[in-house]
């Protein structure tokens, strides 16, 4: 009798031990719900459960990419345009990911959206096209802070497009024309000042230095004379103080 009893026993021992024995990789791990009540956490490799008592969900702990699709976002400055991103982050506490969101995985996909317009909202669109960098930090630091008590870590956040509308794109294009127009009219301006502030120095110093003009005087005649076509014609009341002038230039 004993013996008709056997095969069935060790048949069931078999179905009850594969239930029992569970295994996960090296990048997963297991949450344990005994009864309903969190249990633990197992893995990675081999474990035992309680078949039928324990209920168990895996949770990948590898970094896990978000595409975000273009999100239509009007910036500060009333501009609309169209962003999109990659966001990567990896699960830190699984049994906080399993219990304290009900889809951690779509959870974190529509905060990235929302977060994404949030910020954009907040900037002009030339800060946007200068300062990715910036932004991508900025992103990453308020998705961080609404995933960890998810047991989430955001590792990063990359704006990867930025559309603007045809019309957008020739209005920004008239205004870097405009800007280039203005940096060239203020150098213009600013030459002509350095240039008229140089010649008062030497207005200044001719009148204080008479002698000075004579010399200067004497040298662009020496240049003229150079051509040897010319008769020069100048008015001097001291003709001694000419030749003086003309010996001491000579000998320079």
């Amino acid at each position: 009798m004993i013996e008709q009893y056997i095969i069935p026993i060790v048949v069931i021992g078999v179905i009850i031990l594969s239930q029992a024995l569970k295994m996960v990789k090296e990048y997963e791990r297991v949450v344990i719900f005994r009864l309903g009540r969190l249990s633990g956490v197992k893995g990675p490799g081999l474990f035992l459960i309680i078949p039928i008592i324990d209920t168990v969900m895996k949770v990948d702990l590898r970094v896990i990419t978000i595409d975000v699709p273009k999100q239509a976002v009007i910036t500060r400055d009333n501009v609309t345009v169209a962003v999109d991103a990659v966001i990567y982050y990896k699960v830190l506490k699984p049994a906080d990911a399993i219990t304290e969101v009900e889809n951690f995985k779509y959870a974190t996909a529509m905060l990235s959206q929302t977060t994404l317009r949030d910020v954009i909202g907040q900037i002009e669109l030339d800060e946007l096209l200068s300062e990715r960098e910036t932004i991508n930090k900025d992103i990453q630091e308020l998705l961080d802070v609404s995933t960890d008590p998810w047991g989430i870590k955001v590792t990063g956040v990359t704006l990867r497009d930025v559309s603007i509308d045809e019309t957008m794109l020739r209005a920004i294009a008239k205004q870097a024309e405009a800007e280039r127009e203005k940096r060239s009219r203020i150098i213009l301006a600013e030459g002509e000042f350095m240039a008229a502030q140089k010649m008062k120095d030497a207005a200044q110093l001719y009148q204080d230095i008479p002698v000075a003009l004579k010399l200067r005087e004497l040298q662009t005649i020496a240049e003229v004379a150079r051509e040897k076509n010319l008769i020069v014609v100048t008015s001097s009341s001291d003709i001694g103080e000419i030749a003086a002038l003309s010996t001491a230039f000579a000998k320079k």
